[in-house]
Protein backbone atom coordinates (compact mmCIF):
# COMPACT_ATOMS: atom_id res chain seq x y z
CA UNK A 1 0.00 0.00 0.00
CA UNK A 2 1.04 3.37 -0.61
CA UNK A 3 2.82 5.83 1.60
CA UNK A 4 0.85 8.52 2.86
CA UNK A 5 2.26 11.61 4.29
CA UNK A 6 1.14 14.64 6.48
CA UNK A 7 3.08 17.43 6.90
CA UNK A 8 3.61 18.56 10.37
CA UNK A 9 6.32 21.06 10.12
CA UNK A 10 5.50 24.51 11.57
CA UNK A 11 6.55 26.39 8.26
CA UNK A 12 3.76 24.33 6.22
CA UNK A 13 1.07 24.63 8.73
CA UNK A 14 1.42 28.30 9.10
CA UNK A 15 1.47 29.43 5.57
CA UNK A 16 -1.40 26.64 4.75
CA UNK A 17 -3.54 28.97 7.52
CA UNK A 18 -2.98 31.76 5.45
CA UNK A 19 -4.07 30.49 2.10
CA UNK A 20 -7.14 29.52 4.03
CA UNK A 21 -8.47 32.74 4.77
CA UNK A 22 -10.83 34.43 2.63
CA UNK A 23 -9.01 37.83 3.05
CA UNK A 24 -6.22 36.77 1.71
CA UNK A 25 -5.48 37.84 -2.24
CA UNK A 26 -4.56 36.32 -4.93
CA UNK A 27 -0.70 37.69 -5.05
CA UNK A 28 -0.21 36.33 -1.30
CA UNK A 29 -1.88 33.06 -1.85
CA UNK A 30 0.12 32.46 -5.25
CA UNK A 31 3.83 33.36 -3.92
CA UNK A 32 2.41 31.47 -0.71
CA UNK A 33 1.28 28.17 -2.67
CA UNK A 34 4.92 28.85 -4.57
CA UNK A 35 6.49 28.80 -0.88
CA UNK A 36 4.43 25.69 0.47
CA UNK A 37 5.34 23.71 -2.69
CA UNK A 38 9.10 23.87 -2.13
CA UNK A 39 8.91 23.11 1.81
CA UNK A 40 6.90 19.99 1.31
CA UNK A 41 9.09 19.21 -1.80
CA UNK A 42 11.74 19.18 0.96
CA UNK A 43 9.86 16.82 2.64
CA UNK A 44 9.21 14.49 -0.04
CA UNK A 45 12.52 14.36 -1.61
CA UNK A 46 14.24 12.72 1.63
CA UNK A 47 14.21 9.38 1.06
CA UNK A 48 15.65 9.92 -2.58
CA UNK A 49 19.01 7.99 -3.15
CA UNK A 50 22.63 9.12 -3.02
CA UNK A 51 25.95 8.15 -4.24
CA UNK A 52 29.09 8.51 -3.37
CA UNK A 53 31.21 10.85 -5.79
CA UNK A 54 34.67 12.36 -6.12
CA UNK A 55 35.14 15.64 -6.02
CA UNK A 56 38.38 18.76 -5.49
CA UNK A 57 37.56 21.29 -3.26
CA UNK A 58 40.01 24.64 -3.01
CA UNK A 59 41.57 22.41 -0.07
CA UNK A 60 42.11 18.92 -1.44
CA UNK A 61 40.22 15.77 -3.15
CA UNK A 62 37.11 14.32 -1.18
CA UNK A 63 33.88 12.08 -1.10
CA UNK A 64 30.91 14.08 -1.45
CA UNK A 65 27.18 13.18 -2.35
CA UNK A 66 25.15 13.35 -5.11
CA UNK A 67 21.66 12.43 -6.34
CA UNK A 68 21.75 8.44 -8.23
CA UNK A 69 19.38 7.04 -9.76
CA UNK A 70 16.29 8.39 -11.77
CA UNK A 71 16.36 11.87 -12.79
CA UNK A 72 13.02 14.15 -11.39
CA UNK A 73 10.10 15.26 -13.27
CA UNK A 74 7.40 17.70 -12.10
CA UNK A 75 3.52 17.38 -13.41
CA UNK A 76 1.67 20.06 -12.89
CA UNK A 77 -2.33 19.17 -12.76
CA UNK A 78 -3.47 22.57 -15.27
CA UNK A 79 -4.36 25.36 -14.08
CA UNK A 80 -4.02 25.28 -9.78
CA UNK A 81 -1.00 23.10 -10.82
CA UNK A 82 0.77 25.39 -11.88
CA UNK A 83 0.92 27.34 -8.59
CA UNK A 84 3.64 24.50 -7.48
CA UNK A 85 6.19 24.48 -10.06
CA UNK A 86 8.04 27.38 -9.34
CA UNK A 87 8.43 26.31 -5.27
CA UNK A 88 9.39 23.03 -6.26
CA UNK A 89 11.89 23.96 -9.42
CA UNK A 90 13.94 26.33 -6.63
CA UNK A 91 14.39 22.62 -4.84
CA UNK A 92 15.21 20.65 -7.65
CA UNK A 93 16.22 22.40 -10.73
CA UNK A 94 17.04 20.46 -12.79
CA UNK A 95 14.03 18.56 -12.98
CA UNK A 96 11.92 18.89 -16.25
CA UNK A 97 8.32 20.08 -16.47
CA UNK A 98 5.45 18.30 -18.29
CA UNK A 99 1.63 19.20 -18.19
CA UNK A 100 -1.52 17.45 -17.42
CA UNK A 101 -4.90 19.41 -18.46
CA UNK A 102 -7.95 18.40 -16.86
CA UNK A 103 -10.89 19.96 -15.86
CA UNK A 104 -14.37 18.85 -13.62
CA UNK A 105 -17.35 18.47 -15.39
CA UNK A 106 -19.44 20.45 -12.76
CA UNK A 107 -22.68 18.17 -13.18
CA UNK A 108 -20.77 14.63 -13.58
CA UNK A 109 -17.66 15.87 -10.92
CA UNK A 110 -16.05 13.45 -13.50
CA UNK A 111 -12.59 14.48 -14.94
CA UNK A 112 -12.44 15.18 -18.31
CA UNK A 113 -8.50 15.81 -20.20
CA UNK A 114 -8.03 18.54 -22.37
CA UNK A 115 -4.04 18.49 -22.77
CA UNK A 116 -1.12 16.42 -22.32
CA UNK A 117 2.48 17.34 -22.64
CA UNK A 118 5.32 15.65 -21.32
CA UNK A 119 9.06 15.46 -21.36
CA UNK A 120 10.11 12.70 -24.00
CA UNK A 121 12.16 10.75 -21.60
CA UNK A 122 9.66 10.72 -18.69
CA UNK A 123 9.08 6.97 -18.20
CA UNK A 124 12.73 7.03 -17.08
CA UNK A 125 12.29 10.18 -14.33
CA UNK A 126 10.82 9.59 -10.78
CA UNK A 127 7.60 11.64 -11.31
CA UNK A 128 6.16 14.03 -8.91
CA UNK A 129 2.07 15.04 -10.14
CA UNK A 130 1.50 18.20 -8.58
CA UNK A 131 -2.37 19.69 -7.63
CA UNK A 132 -3.10 21.63 -4.03
CA UNK A 133 -6.41 20.26 -4.15
CA UNK A 134 -7.11 16.85 -3.69
CA UNK A 135 -10.92 16.32 -3.17
CA UNK A 136 -12.82 13.53 -5.24
CA UNK A 137 -9.77 12.48 -6.28
CA UNK A 138 -10.84 12.19 -10.06
CA UNK A 139 -8.36 14.39 -11.51
CA UNK A 140 -5.43 12.99 -10.00
CA UNK A 141 -6.23 9.21 -10.28
CA UNK A 142 -7.16 9.95 -13.99
CA UNK A 143 -3.66 11.60 -14.08
CA UNK A 144 -1.76 8.86 -12.74
CA UNK A 145 -3.49 6.35 -15.06
CA UNK A 146 -2.34 9.00 -18.17
CA UNK A 147 1.81 8.64 -16.81
CA UNK A 148 0.92 5.07 -16.29
CA UNK A 149 -0.13 4.50 -19.98
CA UNK A 150 2.75 6.26 -21.10
CA UNK A 151 5.25 3.98 -19.70
CA UNK A 152 5.62 5.81 -16.20
CA UNK A 153 6.15 3.41 -13.35
CA UNK A 154 7.39 5.99 -10.16
CA UNK A 155 5.35 8.28 -9.39
CA UNK A 156 4.50 10.52 -6.34
CA UNK A 157 1.62 12.83 -5.82
CA UNK A 158 1.58 16.21 -3.83
CA UNK A 159 -1.10 18.48 -2.78
CA UNK A 160 -1.72 21.25 -0.60
CA UNK A 161 -5.10 20.26 1.12
CA UNK A 162 -7.01 16.55 1.32
CA UNK A 163 -10.38 15.27 1.67
CA UNK A 164 -10.37 11.72 2.92
CA UNK A 165 -13.02 10.76 0.03
CA UNK A 166 -9.95 12.13 -2.40
CA UNK A 167 -7.31 10.25 -0.51
CA UNK A 168 -9.03 6.72 -0.39
CA UNK A 169 -9.86 6.85 -4.33
CA UNK A 170 -6.50 7.32 -5.02
CA UNK A 171 -5.16 4.45 -2.58
CA UNK A 172 -7.97 1.97 -4.22
CA UNK A 173 -6.96 3.60 -7.81
CA UNK A 174 -3.09 3.67 -7.45
CA UNK A 175 -1.79 2.09 -4.65
CA UNK A 176 1.93 2.07 -6.12
CA UNK A 177 1.42 5.93 -5.31
CA UNK A 178 2.90 7.76 -2.48
CA UNK A 179 0.93 10.67 -1.27
CA UNK A 180 2.16 14.09 0.50
CA UNK A 181 -0.18 15.97 2.03
CA UNK A 182 0.19 19.93 3.74
CA UNK A 183 -3.02 19.41 5.42
CA UNK A 184 -5.68 16.49 5.67
CA UNK A 185 -9.13 18.01 6.19
CA UNK A 186 -12.84 16.95 7.27
CA UNK A 187 -15.01 16.15 4.12
CA UNK A 188 -16.57 16.92 0.89
CA UNK A 189 -19.58 19.01 0.27
CA UNK A 190 -22.42 18.40 -1.98
CA UNK A 191 -20.69 20.29 -4.34
CA UNK A 192 -17.40 18.42 -4.06
CA UNK A 193 -15.74 21.19 -2.08
CA UNK A 194 -13.00 20.19 0.52
CA UNK A 195 -14.42 21.80 4.06
CA UNK A 196 -13.04 23.46 5.71
CA UNK A 197 -10.90 24.14 2.59
CA UNK A 198 -9.73 27.44 0.86
CA UNK A 199 -12.36 27.69 -1.77
CA UNK A 200 -11.29 27.13 -5.57
CA UNK A 201 -7.24 27.16 -5.81
CA UNK A 202 -7.21 27.95 -9.64
CA UNK A 203 -9.51 30.95 -9.17
CA UNK A 204 -7.32 32.36 -6.05
CA UNK A 205 -3.93 31.60 -7.60
CA UNK A 206 -5.11 33.28 -11.16
CA UNK A 207 -7.32 36.00 -9.67
CA UNK A 208 -10.41 34.43 -11.65
CA UNK A 209 -14.06 33.93 -10.78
Amino acid sequence: MSKIVVMDHPLIQHKIGIIRREETGSKDFRSMVGEIAMLMCYEATRDLKLADVEITTPICQTTAKELKGKKLAVVPILRAGLGMVDGMLTMIPAAKVGHIGLYRDPETLMPVEYYCKLPEDCANREVFVVDPMLATGGSSTEAIRMLKDKGVKSIRFMCIIAAPEGVKKMQEMHPDVDIYIGALDDHLNDHGYIVPGLGDAGDRIFGTK
